[in-house]
């Protein structure tokens, strides 16, 4: 059985159910409209940390993140941007608290927008998800030619791993 830790990423069609779509679209609009977070890794990019509803949904999501990567897991966080037409997300890797990190498309306008996992780019579909190890896997995006695509992260770390002093995005 291939883990993530195998694999380094792992795409995962339809994370995101047609209801949970019908929730988080119209809030991410609702909250967009409200005030910003403004994060260097993409400038022009309305950003959101230590929102409720994706909050609730990174310890929701939990029991399907752990059977995907075959790891226990605690919660580190959530983050979440609207990215809008000429965003980008310059390539990086993660702080140790995104050792096990979810990106997902919660809608994307019509357009394409591939993101890069080691210089392997994958478009994903509204829904769907990539799986991967935020702190090794080098990742980003060109800009955006869209209008809106907003995406969540959901960050996690291995219970028996190097960073599990990070349950909770703090170190113990």
């Amino acid at each position: 059985m291939d883990s993530i830790r195998n694999k380094k990423y792992i795409y995962i069609p339809n994370f995101f159910s047609k209801n949970e779509l019908k929730i988080l679209q119209p809030y991410c609009k609702n909250v967009v409209s409200k005030g910003v977070l403004h994060d260097p890794q993409s400038p022009l990019t309305p950003s959101y940390y230590k929102d409720p509803l994706m909050d609730s949904l990174l310890i929701y999501k939990k029991p399907l993140v752990e059977k995907i990567s075959k790891l226990k897991l605690y919660e580190t966080y959530a983050y979440w941007r609207y990215y809008i037409h000429g965003s980008t997300l310059k390539d990086h890797t993660d702080r140790p608290s995104c050792e096990i990190s979810i990106s997902a498309c919660i809608n994307n306008c019509g357009i394409k927008w591939p993101m890069h996992f080691n210089k392997k780019w994958l478009n994903m579909k509204i829904g769907d998800a990539v799986m991967y190890l935020g702190c090794e896997v080098l990742h980003g995006r060109k800009p955006f030619k869209g209008i809106e695509n907003p995406q969540v992260f959901f960050h996690y770390v291995d219970q028996n791993g190097p960073y599990k002093d990070h349950k909770g995005d703090c170190k113990i």
